[in-house]
């Protein structure tokens, strides 16, 4: 899984700093109200909601704006109607990609979408082609100057992780669903700095890919993200931490 812990982390720092604040709190304010729609508008008993909240603190987002798009999200304020979609392809390589997507106009997502993959070497696949791949988990990312393996591991374990593995210049911590807030929460508890983490989609199997491939790999990777409707790419790619970061220089 070489370079996945690099890429998400060079993705999670961009869209808390880069010139495409607006695009990020887009995003954000899209999950904030599909959350409230899906579990309410209370963030203690729902933690879809505590979840995305938080990732609106961590960009600075006013309180204002959540609030607003808590309220849209529960039917207390008018505002679009969102849907949420999964859309599944292969890029170069034959990789697999899934990506989640909240949409007011999916016939509009799904053009655009299908222009991404077409120029950048992939296509879109049917429904159920590439989604058996991957296994809901939840992903936490810490930099190996942050923890050492022995401390790191004791307290993953300790509070429901399922597995740790080493990835390059960084640890990635797995867990059950169902586990992934207490994880998180406890090693921040003992001041550990985390890069990134998400509940989402993990591949069970990888592709390696160098050269023009995993440039044009990284690159579909880069513009799926960076489109206003997709809120995750996940992808089965085994590319080297110096190709990302060549990539992204």
């Amino acid at each position: 899984m070489s370079g996945h812990s690099k890429w998400a982390s060079i993705k999670h720092k961009k869209a808390a700093t880069d010139s495409k604040r607006g695009k990020i709190f887009t995003k954000i304010i899209r999950e904030l109200s599909v959350a409230a729609r899906a579990g309410g508008g209370d963030p203690d008993t729902n933690a879809r909601l505590r979840k995305a909240i938080a990732d609106s603190k961590a960009v600075n987002m006013p309180a204002d704006n959540i609030k607003r798009a808590i309220l849209k999200g529960t039917g207390q304020l008018e505002g679009a109607s969102f849907e949420e979609i999964t859309y599944e392809g292969y890029g170069p390589g034959g990789v697999a990609i899934f990506v989640e997507v909240v949409t007011d106009n999916k016939n509009r997502t799904v053009s655009e979408l299908r222009h991404i993959f077409t120029k950048n070497a992939g296509r879109i696949g049917e429904s159920g082609c590439v989604a058996w791949m991957f296994k809901r988990k939840g992903y936490i990312v810490i930099d190996k100057a942050k923890a050492t393996e022995d401390r790191l591991l004791d307290i993953a374990l300790a509070s429901g992780a399922e597995d740790m593995e080493e990835d390059g210049s960084n640890w990635e911590v797995f867990t059950p669903p169902d586990s992934y807030e207490a994880v998180v929460e406890s090693i921040k508890k003992n001041n550990i700095e985390i890069e990134t983490s998400s509940l989402g989609y993990i591949p069970q199997n990888y592709v390696k890919l160098e050269g023009k491939p995993a440039q044009q790999l990284l690159r579909l990777m880069e513009e799926l993200e960076d489109h206003d409707d997709v809120q995750h790419v996940w992808a089965n790619f085994d590319i080297s931490e110096e190709e990302i970061a060549s990539f992204s220089a």
